[in-house]
């Protein structure tokens, strides 16, 4: 992989052949297994473990100690804190061989996990959640849903720019006091934000594209 625009610390260890996208920093004593993918711009911080056939998205910030197993798929702009865990496998028995009962588990884009999080295998995290050091999450959390305790229960909704979003208007908007961005719970009960369309993560201005 000599010559390719991304930075590896010589105490890593990057196994072949894998992909790291333009851009990635790769730090000490990292290991990235054969079949794993790595997107453009992301930071591997110090003692990070990343499983075969991984697939990690662009601007993914993994902090040190974090070990992304098998099973595990983080997409675009994740954070993982500090000593985060993740699993694969709900019931393991050190004799029992389980390699074809990985349960899979979805990070989907711009969620955050805090340190010392702990995320069991099976789930999916919402877009732009936040989940609170040391957070036990056994469950699916919602996009913009902010998640604490052991086990993790919800007790608000977080902005795309990372502050809990305060009490409702009276038209029921809820607005983030770093960008102005509106926020709304449908009648389904999960929140949307009014100035951004997350499936094609543009911003939008008046509910059209800026």
């Amino acid at each position: 992989m000599a010559g390719q625009e991304y930075f590896v610390h010589p105490t890593a260890i990057v196994d072949e052949p894998c992909v790291i996208g333009r851009g990635a920093k790769i730090w000490h004593f990292c290991h990235i297994m054969r079949g794993a993918r790595i997107g453009e711009g992301c930071n591997l911080g110090q003692n990070v473990f990343i499983a075969n056939d991984v697939r990690i998205g662009n601007n993914v910030k993994i902090q040190n100690n974090v070990s992304v197993y098998a099973g595990v798929e983080l997409e675009e702009d994740v954070f993982c804190g500090p000593s985060c865990v993740f699993t694969n496998v709900s019931n393991p028995r050190s004799q029992i061989v389980r390699h074809s009962l990985y349960e899979p588990t979805r990070v989907r884009r711009g969620a955050t996990i805090g340190a010392n999080a702990t995320i069991v295998c099976g789930v999916t995290i919402g877009r732009y959640a936040f989940i609170g050091a040391g957070a036990v999450v056994t469950q699916n959390v919602a996009d913009y849903a902010l998640v604490l305790g052991v086990p993790a229960r919800q007790v608000g909704w977080m902005s795309r720019h990372g502050h809990r979003l305060p009490h409702p208007d009276k038209e029921g908007v809820m607005i983030c006091p770093e960008s102005g961005w509106r926020y709304t719970q449908g009648e389904d009960g999960l929140l949307r934000c009014l100035d951004f369309d997350e499936d094609r993560a543009l911003p939008l201005q008046n509910g059209k594209d800026l």
